[in-house]
């Protein structure tokens, strides 16, 4: 937890939600969420699966419709298609990665650059500086990389375009303990430096407390707990987290 990147910087955008719901076909997946990511902080949302954590990323990215309220700073997202979400600083790495495996390292970070008029031209050796492991590999194709690298690469790819909001979906779903430290490291780093706003979904409680300043809990499509991520306690985690 980063008590140094609770004051946010020109980078930190905050995200409000009010009274989400979100449908597929006749489901009510997601019931009247009201949840704010604070800027500059990193905030993790939790449950068991199956629980509306994923739907609830789609619909800040457009990829689902809702209704409600989705706000970054004073913008309502729910008006703008998808790709304006991410031109105004939202980067979004899916569960999955979703890279591009017969291009290169480079190809694919290069699929970031031209996202945002007002890069810095500097982005692309910023992320070789957090990711080494990818200038070293930059001619390779990123399906002849490990799932941890490709975890990097995709990481790597959203933030060649500076996002002020970065969303992950699991980043660490089936990567070596090693590769998950140095994501771990690298958020904390990019929260600490950058003042980057982080809303990450993830299941591992261990990682979640040590990168996370807050928490949220879904539970059936409804939010049923959120706090400091001190207060995430094993009581909480027992009713609403255990299998």
């Amino acid at each position: 937890m980063n008590d140094a990147a609770t004051t946010p910087d020109r980078r930190a955008a905050s995200l409000t939600l009010r009274g989400l719901d979100q449908y597929y076909g006749g489901s009510h997946i997601l019931w009247n969420v009201d949840m704010t990511v604070t800027p500059g902080r990193i905030s993790c949302l939790m449950g068991r699966n199956g629980m509306g954590k994923t739907t609830l990323l789609k619909c800040v990215m457009g990829l689902v419709h809702a209704r409600g309220e989705v706000r970054l700073d004073d913008t309502d997202l729910l008006r703008l298609p998808a790709d304006r979400r991410a031109r105004l600083g939202v980067g979004y790495v899916p569960q999955g990665r979703e890279i591009f495996p017969q291009l290169t390292v480079a190809e694919n970070l290069q699929l970031g650059v031209h996202v945002r008029a007002d890069r810095s031209a500097n982005a692309l050796e910023r992320v070789y500086e957090l990711f080494p492991v990818l200038k070293e590999m930059r001619n390779r194709r990123g399906g002849d990389l490990s799932g941890g690298q490709q975890q990097q690469l995709a990481i790597g790819r959203v933030l060649v375009f500076e996002p002020r909001l970065l969303i992950l979906d699991e980043p660490c779903e089936g990567i070596q303990p090693n590769i998950v430290a140095q994501i771990g490291d690298t958020l904390e780093r990019l929260n600490r430096e950058d003042g980057l706003t982080v809303l990450l979904v993830e299941q591992k409680l261990p990682f979640a407390r040590r990168v996370a300043d807050e928490f949220r809990i879904l539970e059936n499509g409804r939010l049923v707990a959120e706090g400091e991520i001190d207060a995430l306690t094993d009581d909480l985690v027992q009713k609403h987290l255990s299998v």
